[in-house]
C-alpha cells in the first residue's frame, strides 16, 4: 500500500483544514488507518484512528470535538477534518495504515505503511 497525505497549509488560528490521505491497492478497504503528527523536536504521536469499515473512530484527548476522521473505501482515501485549530496543532501530519487491527492501534510501531507528511502550520 502507498499513501498520499495532502491538503495541509498555513491558517490562523480558529481556522480549519481537511487532510485527505490517498492510497493505492485493493487492500485499503481492509486496513484500520491512523493520523499521527510531529512537531518540531517532538516525538511522533496519535491524533485519530478509523476501523476498516469506519464503524468506529478512536481520538486523542488533545483533539477531541475539534477532528473528525473519516473514510471512503470506494475512494481509497481517508481524511480528517480539523476545525478550531491551535497554534499547538502546528505539526507535520501523517497518514498510516494497519493491516493487523482489529483494535485501532494509537502506537506507530503498529503500522506498517506510511504516507510522506503534510505540513499543518497554525498561526496565533
Amino acid at each position: 500500500v502507498q499513501l498520499q497525505a495532502s491538503g495541509g497549509g498555513l491558517v490562523q488560528a480558529g481556522g480549519s483544514l481537511r487532510l485527505s490521505c490517498a492510497a493505492s491497492g485493493r487492500t485499503f478497504s481492509s486496513y484500520n488507518m491512523g493520523w499521527f503528527r510531529q512537531a518540531p523536536g517532538k516525538e511522533r504521536e496519535f491524533v485519530a484512528g478509523i476501523n476498516w469499515s469506519g464503524s468506529s473512530t478512536y481520538y486523542a484527548d488533545s483533539v477531541k470535538g475539534r477532528f473528525t476522521i473519516s473514510r471512503d473505501n470506494a475512494k481509497n482515501t481517508v481524511y480528517l477534518q480539523m476545525n478550531s485549530l491551535k497554534p499547538e496543532d502546528t505539526a507535520v501530519y501523517y497518514c498510516a495504515a494497519d493491516p493487523l487491527g482489529p483494535r485501532i492501534a494509537t502506537i506507530p510501531i503498529r503500522y506498517d505503511y506510511w504516507g510522506q507528511g503534510t505540513l499543518v502550520t497554525v498561526s496565533s
